[in-house]
């Protein structure tokens, strides 16, 4: 848990469980960890339904917690289920529930249980389809949504590991199925044994590629009260390309709340937008545009007068209730009133 440092002072986690081996360990690890931190964990179980067995599968998973000291909260998946590319939709169901679980508990960080042998099946997944060098740096360990951190503390370890671990505490795990069904890719590779267990260093490419952009957003980006950032127009053109890109785009991804960077064509479109400039006497509205969920506005900023972008999500977003990002939780809980009061 020490790269994902600093955390509150009495820690309080999510783990998604789905009573496999991988969650079950990682739930175990976390529960064992946060009590040195005088914290709690709060185990999720997300029942998709697809299976007649997942509903006594889940509460089987709930008395294993229990029995190891930890409290668990199941989440189901209802409603018509599609018959066409079930397992992203089941994929995008969990997140779903998981995400909206833990805002309403005012939960910060959400860890799922993605070790060594899952990276690997996703970076041979993402070759197959000539991924470019972000996609080959396999999934990232921490991931910054607005109501929750995601995190990934097992990137490193081996399955074997963690079925050691389950197996030295006596504690028994449930074999989902579908990780064995042909008709999904990431079971069909395990099968075919496609899986290269050499890394690349791609995702030390990737790490410096951010902490570039991150150096840069320090110069030139202001974070608003309102929610907006302000970014100065006039040094965000001085930087390269490519690291113009990176840091709008992570802008915009994090504003907009999208699970995914802004479509690349639709960057490079808003990209050469951003060199614009106010004509004397117009407001510079005629300038604005959109971009996944955000609208760019070109204005004069009141003290300097240099020209700024002012970045904010789309009216009429998040309508129900605005997801205050996560880093303010810590800060002034009381002040997130979409929160659920009730102990987990």
């Amino acid at each position: 848990m020490a790269p994902f440092a600093p955390f509150e002072a009495r820690p309080d986690l999510a783990v998604a469980v789905s009573g496999g081996r991988d969650s079950l360990s990682l739930a175990v690890l976390a529960n064992d960890w946060v009590a040195g931190q005088g914290g709690r964990v709060l185990a999720l179980i997300v029942d998709h339904g697809l299976r007649a067995a997942s509903a006594g599968e889940a509460l089987t998973t709930v008395g294993v917690l229990e029995r190891c000291g930890i409290e668990s909260l199941v989440l189901r998946w209802t409603g018509a289920k599609p018959q066409a590319a079930l397992q992203e939709a089941a994929r995008d169901a969990r997140y779903r529930l998981l995400r909206e679980a833990c805002r309403m508990r005012g939960l910060l960080h959400l860890l799922v249980a993605h070790h060594a042998d899952d990276q690997g099946e996703t970076i041979a997944m993402r070759a197959a389809r000539a991924s470019g060098p972000d996609g080959l740096a396999g999934m990232a360990a921490l991931v910054e949504w607005p109501e929750v951190r995601l995190l990934r503390p097992l990137l490193a370890v081996p399955r074997g590991r963690l079925s050691a671990t389950l197996t030295s505490r006596g504690i028994a795990w449930i074999d989902d199925p579908s990780n064995s069904d042909p008709r999904f890719e990431r079971a069909r590779l395990r099968l075919a044994g496609a899986i290269e267990a050499d890394r690349t260093d791609a995702d030390r490419v990737r790490a410096r590629h951010e902490i570039r952009a991150a150096e840069a957003g320090v110069g030139l980006l202001e974070a608003r009260e309102d929610g907006s950032v302000a970014l100065d127009r006039a040094a965000l053109e001085r930087l390269p390309l490519d690291l113009r890109r990176r840091l709008v785009s992570r802008v915009v991804q994090a504003l907009g709340g999208g699970d995914h960077p802004p479509r690349r064509d639709r960057l490079d479109r808003a990209l050469a937008r951003l060199p614009g400039r106010l004509e004397r006497g117009k407001s510079g509205r005629g300038q604005d545009f959109t971009l996944s969920g955000c609208q760019f506005a070109l204005r004069q900023a009141a003290r300097s007068r240099q020209l700024e972008w002012i970045v904010r999500p789309e009216n009429g977003r998040n309508a129900r209730q605005p997801l205050i990002p996560a880093a303010f939780f810590a800060c002034d809980p009381a002040a997130a009133t979409h929160l659920d009061r009730s102990p987990i």
